[in-house]
């Protein structure tokens, strides 16, 4: 059977920014029959995300992640639909998802491998499975509540940078479920900071990129912030630290602004700003979702009854086709999105 795919078609090293040419679309075959235990499904979404950069190197940083192969198939969050089944669990029809789906338009897996979708509990919406309802809303939920110490009646303010991203657009709203009486967030455009405000419930929104953050932070969080959902790193959560209160807590999701160029991860505070974390006592500790994966299914659970409520709002920026996830993935590194990042693969 013809497919198409993706692979890796050059690395844009440690220190370069990522572009659409690092990937290379192609044909290729897969086997005309299904072996015992295994599937064959068509991709319908795949997802798109900033960890994905350190794939990119020889040495993704990380011991829990592996390096995409020049010429190799590259690999991610996926959503598809049995079409051929030799799995005891799963039937033809069934919407499947797994972390590790194949870009391509169709392939051959192992039913083990693989997870069962109920697409009423996001009404229908199943790219929310790579988000909101997926991996990217556990790393929101399970960072606030592992990492946040976040208490209803505790008055808490709660600041997100890279807010207006897929993990930062839900971190937001979920703090506020959760007990935090204020959320401010940071983001990079006028359009993103009215969209977190108007539509997602923050309280207060500051783009970076305009006027002196220092001062609007001290404005909107007076009394100074106890919990900071940190996706970014660099000057912006430098900025955020200096303004954080004795015993509050930084939930370090991600340092995408770090993510091209060849540092340690998280990445090592300037000597100020770590005198200040350790003069307040500021917690600042790895979180990393895959730890907690015994809470996953009463997590998701939770996230999908906000969302049939209503309670949590979902974004999702979308590119069709497979042959533009090297652009989508081009756009995504750049800033350029609203919430999740997701690839339809249509045909």
């Amino acid at each position: 059977m013809i497919i198409q795919r993706v692979v890796l078609n050059s690395r844009p090293g440690k220190n370069g920014v990522p572009v659409a040419e690092n990937f290379r679309l192609e044909e290729s075959t897969i086997a005309d029959t299904v072996q015992v235990g295994q599937v064959r499904v068509k991709t319908l979404y795949l997802s798109v995300d900033p960890y994905m950069r350190c794939r990119m190197n020889e040495d993704t940083g990380s011991d829990y992640l592996r390096p995409w192969q020049l010429s190799e198939v590259a690999d991610g969050g996926g959503i598809g639909v049995v079409e051929e089944s030799q799995h005891h669990n799963l039937a033809k029809g069934d919407f499947v998802t797994s972390f590790t789906w194949p870009w391509q338009t169709a392939a051959i897996l192992d039913g083990d491998s693989l997870q069962k979708l109920e697409p009423q509990l996001v009404n229908g919406r199943l790219s929310y499975f790579l988000g909101a309802a997926g991996i990217t809303g556990l790393t929101a939920l399970l960072g606030i509540r592992e990492k946040g110490h976040v208490a209803t009646g505790a008055n808490q303010t709660m600041v997100v940078s890279g807010a207006a991203g897929a993990c930062g657009s839900l971190a937001g709203q979920i703090g506020r479920l959760e007990g935090c009486s204020r959320v401010v967030g940071i983001a990079g455009t006028d359009e993103k900071c009215s969209i977190l405000v108007q539509e997602m419930g923050f309280d207060a929104a500051i783009n970076y990129k305009k006027g002196d953050v220092a001062k609007q932070l001290r404005e909107l969080c007076p009394g100074g912030v106890d919990v900071y959902f940190d996706n970014v790193g660099g000057d912006i959560s430098d900025t955020v630290i200096s303004q954080m209160k004795q015993n509050s807590h930084i939930i370090l999701c991600g340092q995408i602004s770090q993510y091209n160029k060849d540092v340690p991860y998280p990445p090592p505070l300037p000597p100020d700003i770590e005198k200040i974390q350790k003069e307040r006592n500021i917690t600042r500790e790895r979180f990393l979702v895959l730890n907690y994966m015994d809470k996953q299914e009463a997590s998701v659970l939770q996230l999908c009854q906000w969302i049939q409520e209503g309670k949590l709002k979902v974004r999702e920026t979308v590119v069709e086709g497979l042959a533009n996830i090297g652009a989508a993935f081009q756009s995504m590194m750049n800033g350029g999105n609203i919430g999740k990042q997701i690839v339809s693969i249509s045909k």
